[in-house]
């Protein structure tokens, strides 16, 4: 599967933004969904996974209550809705597919990446 993540910006701290990650191909149902970000100078991060039915969802510590992870099966498509930004959120943010498991937050367990979409939070 091909994954192609969008919707990053420019936002102002306490803004929101929307990122999609559409999927190319027919199986994006059985696919996990995760959102992963890198800020510059650190490892790469979980942020949040959504199960294959959108069922199930996990969220780092650091974005609950404030960001939301969905998919949409019939679009091909997988979101994160960002809300109240801080500047500690700017990064480059990854979605990715795993093949096994609902609730993966380690890296190593995704099978596909997409190329990256770059949000920046200014205070």
């Amino acid at each position: 599967v091909q994954l192609q993540a969008s919707g990053g910006g420019l936002v102002q701290a306490g803004g929101s933004l929307k990122l999609s990650c559409a999927a190319s191909g027919r199986t994006f149902s059985v696919y996990a969904m995760g959102w992963f970000r890198q800020a510059p100078g650190k490892e790469r991060e979980f942020v949040a996974v959504i199960s294959q039915s959108g069922g199930s969802t996990s969220y780092a510590d650091s974005v609950k209550g404030r960001f939301t992870i969905s998919r949409d099966n019939a679009k091909n498509t997988a979101y994160l809705e960002m809300n109240s930004l801080k500047p500690e959120d700017t990064a480059v943010y990854y979605c990715a597919a795993a093949r096994f498991g609902y609730n993966e937050v380690r890296s190593t367990e995704y099978n596909y990446w997409g190329q990256g979409t770059l949000v920046t939070v200014s205070s």
